[in-house]
């Protein structure tokens, strides 16, 4: 049996939790999450204030959706009671962020800002400290949708292992490579 599938989901106050037609709605305080389920072998149901996902049958699909369709469930939950916050690091000279609204620009060491217009859906913020690495804050309730524009920002510049230049994830360490060497 699937341990994460297995685990049941704890439904905390304020947060409402319904299914209809396959569709599994979840409501809390900081707004609400839709997620499609797939009824072919998987099943929720409400036991008191606990979500439990049961399956079908043993198949190796089954056993793969189990898993999955938990901790889609879960995260909604979280998302809506607490939300979920990602903070990336611009590392390098000249390196900068700002915002006006939802539209992100963004000087990376190319000729030009990137210029990046965030989701509605999720928040975006800049950080600009002197003697720190300027900092873009993304929070959302969807932790699908805040993980994907944050690779998304990541993307405009990776971390290079030479110098350590560029966009990352705050907290993240950089495998450092050494350079040529004089060979004399």
């Amino acid at each position: 049996m699937s341990r994460i599938g297995k685990a049941p989901i704890n439904l905390p106050a304020g947060v409402e939790f319904k299914i209809d037609n396959n569709w599994v709605t979840i409501k809390g305080p900081k707004g609400e999450l839709k997620q499609h389920i797939n009824s072919d072998g998987i099943s929720l149901e409400l036991e008191g204030s606990q979500i439990v996902v049961k399956r079908a049958t043993e198949q190796k699909r089954h056993k793969a959706m189990h898993g999955l369709y938990r901790q889609l469930v879960f995260n909604m939950i979280e998302g809506v009671s607490n939300g979920f916050k990602i903070e990336l690091e611009l590392h390098g000279i000249g390196y900068r962020a700002k915002n006006s609204g939802q539209l992100l620009e963004m000087a990376l060491g190319y000729s030009h800002p990137v210029m990046f217009y965030v989701p509605e859906e999720v928040k975006v913020e800049t950080l600009s400290e002197k003697g720190k690495a300027p900092t873009i804050i993304l929070t959302s309730i969807d932790k699908q949708l805040v993980g994907q524009v944050a690779a998304k920002i990541r993307g405009f510049r990776k971390t290079e292992p030479y110098k350590g230049k560029g966009v990352r994830f705050k907290g993240e360490e950089v495998r450092r490579k050494a350079g040529k060497t004089a060979a004399k």
